[in-house]
């Protein structure tokens, strides 16, 4: 993985948490980050390439004045006001390279000084096994601090620990033997028509990424929640909510404008296409 910093522009040694989505149903991660960076006004400072994330490219998501910039497929970002680094990925990974990736994206967050890591994903309602809506969405979290995922400040917080997530189970055992660079054979991983429920969770892109942060020991939280497939911006503002809490942050004290501190990206006015014609009902 290459970093590119852009002419002119310069890291922030200050910005040494690093909030990044892991792609999933509904993307709202990635739709959560592009919030925070529009919010916090960050400013793009360079790029990465990875040969195992596929190519892409459009135009600018935050600026509705066509400047000649592009987006470009893993965008990394600082907010020397919110003192956090964030990285936009807009593309997937090439299937079956998805521990590879992690791998490279965990040596880059080491080297480059970050200390915090927070994973913004989200989860298929279809596999939720304890529904409970009593308190209006949730947020679950998975954090490296204690063996177990368990973390304190979180639970202080009221998000509950994602309870399937078990450092024993096959999958978990099997991603951490990676991320730690032993060898295993690839008879000991189950085939995807093998695949048991249990198996759902370490098969996810935030498993693989999880893993192969905390193998370079760093600190890392995942902040989850589940959805469906459909309009997940209120899913998104959820999960970004959730992550200015755990860091501490006042989406009110943001330089943006917007309605309570959030500035709607622009890219987001036509991500689910025009209005429905009313004349047709």
């Amino acid at each position: 993985m290459e970093f590119v910093v852009e002419q002119g522009k310069q890291p922030h040694q200050e910005c040494s948490t690093l909030l990044l989505p892991a792609l999933s149903i509904g993307n709202v991660g990635q739709l959560a980050v592009d919030l925070l960076v529009s919010s916090m006004k960050a400013e793009r400072i360079g790029y990465l390439d990875d040969p195992f994330v596929l190519p892409c490219v459009g135009n600018d998501a935050y600026g509705p004045i066509p400047c000649g910039d592009l987006a470009l497929p893993l965008e990394a970002y600082e907010s020397a006001f919110s003192r956090v680094a964030l990285l936009q990925q807009r593309s997937p990974v090439v299937k079956g390279r998805m521990v590879e990736f992690a791998k490279n994206l965990a040596n880059f967050a080491a080297a480059s000084g970050k200390k915090h890591v927070v994973l913004l994903s989200s989860l298929d309602f279809g596999k939720w096994q304890k529904i409970d809506m009593s308190s209006g969405p949730q947020i679950y979290y998975l954090s490296s601090i204690n063996p177990d995922g368990r973390d304190d400040y979180c639970e202080q917080l009221g998000w509950k620990r994602l309870q399937e997530y078990n450092p024993a189970q096959r999958c978990w055992k099997y991603l951490s033997t990676l991320a730690e660079g032993n060898t295993m054979l690839e008879s000991n991983l189950p085939f995807e028509d093998e695949l048991e429920d249990e198996d759902y969770y370490p098969s996810l892109p935030f498993a693989a990424l999880f893993s192969c942060l905390k193998a370079k020991g760093l600190k890392v939280t995942c902040l989850l929640c589940y959805c469906s497939e459909g309009d997940n911006i209120q899913d998104a503002f959820h999960l970004a909510e959730a992550a200015c809490r755990l860091l501490g942050l006042n989406p009110n004290a943001f330089p943006g404008n917007g309605s309570g501190g959030w500035v709607i990206p622009f890219s987001w006015h036509t991500v689910y296409g025009p209005p429905p014609d009313m004349s047709i009902f």
